[in-house]
């Protein structure tokens, strides 16, 4: 695992390019995954040390995606952000219950996404 290496699970092209550029700018190691099947593949061969994710993505939404990845016990360790455009309490405790570390509503300025990746990171 690469404390450095960032993976961003989203289905929205433009978003993927917005944290790319942010985190890149900060020297991250970004990678990239656009909808659940994959990022399950990316999260088990490449061990990020955060995963940015998706609620609502294809072939598998992130609520599934971090459920499995947390009781793994090869990817459990893997910070893992809940990304959604809905901020309800609803949201928030599904996301909770699906032991997401964190959870961000998007849209989000640049900064605050990049104080969240160092708050997690340490």
């Amino acid at each position: 695992m690469n404390k450095r290496t960032v993976l961003l699970a989203d289905d929205d092209p433009g978003l993927r390019r917005l944290v790319g550029a942010t985190l890149g700018s900060e020297h991250f190691n970004l990678l990239s995954a656009a909808d659940g099947e994959e990022t399950l593949t990316v999260a088990r061969q490449r061990l990020p040390a955060l995963i940015l994710l998706d609620i609502n993505m294809p072939r598998r939404n992130g609520l599934e995606v971090c459920r499995m990845l947390k009781a793994d016990p090869t990817t459990s360790h893997i910070k893992i952000v809940m990304l959604t455009a809905s901020g309800s309490d609803v949201d928030r405790t599904r996301a909770f219950e699906a032991s997401a570390d964190d959870y961000f509503v998007k849209p989000f300025s640049p900064i605050a996404l990049l104080d969240k990746v160092y708050a997690l990171l340490g």
